[in-house]
């Protein structure tokens, strides 16, 4: 018997699309492609696609899976889980809300507005936390350039976790660069034994950041939560702005915050798509 389709929630937090899937009191039919059939689906097209399953811990409301469009999991999406934090709150009415992710456990909270704050977690240096696949003591700068030796056009990122590995490159105007062909050879760097998000980043005053990511496993992305998280706790590292900016991506102005408690809360808005349903014997991927 084919399986029944199932109700799909197209999103997008700035720009970012997010198709949410909730599978609670059902089993995970999820393989790599069908992911990928799914976002190429025009009216399903996701940069990452979140799925609520069954809680595996006591207290939470969903463990969530993250896929990218190419098949492969993620273990955080700052952006995806605003939207599911909106997707719940209508659902139960709920502000305060937590989830599991392969990141940890992550508290959501809606606040007015259409606004939602997630809790990132602690981000994390080490080189082999990142992971890195060489030591470096001070991740705050590390050995990588693009480009000839005495010239090279990119150099020196900071390194972080934010849950997922990002590189994040410090540049005087983040359109000067073509990301497009950067991106994708500095996500497969041999350095990066999970690949790796890479970002270019202009520091425009100590509460100010502006941001342009290549997204591990999607590509080019109006906006990445985790992205500008570990924006803004590299930037903070080295001195260059206070612990709470403003980070702005292509679709638009990200709050963070890295608080005394050591977490990194992330403060934006969602929007609302379109409802439909996934029928993968339709899509030819059964």
């Amino acid at each position: 018997m084919a399986a029944a389709p199932l109700p799909f929630r197209k999103m997008n937090g700035l720009g970012n699309e997010i198709v949410v899937v909730d599978l609670r009191g059902q089993a995970d039919p999820f393989t790599p492609a069908r992911v990928q059939a799914v976002g190429a689906r025009p009216d399903a097209h996701f940069d990452q696609m979140m799925v609520l399953m069954n809680p595996r811990t006591d207290g939470t409301d969903a463990y969530v899976r993250i896929y990218n469009i190419d098949g492969s999991e993620a273990e955080a999406c700052g952006n995806g889980m605003r939207c599911v934090g909106w997707a719940v709150w209508e659902a139960t009415g709920r502000k305060s809300q937590k989830f599991e992710t392969r990141a940890g456990l992550l508290d959501v909270n809606v606040e007015g507005q259409g606004r939602i704050t997630v809790d990132m977690g602690r981000p994390r240096f080490g080189w082999q936390d990142i992971p890195l696949s060489e030591e470096f003591r001070d991740t705050r700068a590390i050995e990588l350039q693009i480009g000839p030796i005495d010239k090279p056009i990119l150099h020196s990122p900071s390194v972080v976790s934010m849950g997922n590995p990002h590189a994040i490159f410090w540049v005087d105007d983040v359109n000067a660069y073509d990301l497009g062909k950067i991106g994708p050879m500095l996500e497969h760097h041999p350095l990066f034994p999970q690949r790796a998000n890479i970002s270019l980043a202009h520091v425009t005053s100590r509460t100010a950041i502006t941001l342009r990511t290549w997204e591990r496993g999607a590509g080019l992305t109006r906006a990445c939560g985790s992205a500008a998280c570990a924006a803004a706790v590299s930037a903070a590292r080295k001195r260059l702005t206070d612990r709470a900016v403003t980070v702005t991506v292509p679709g638009g102005p990200l709050f963070i915050e890295w608080r005394e408690n050591d977490h990194v809360y992330m403060t934006g808005p969602v929007e609302d798509e379109h409802r439909g349903t996934l029928d993968f014997a339709a899509m030819g991927a059964p």
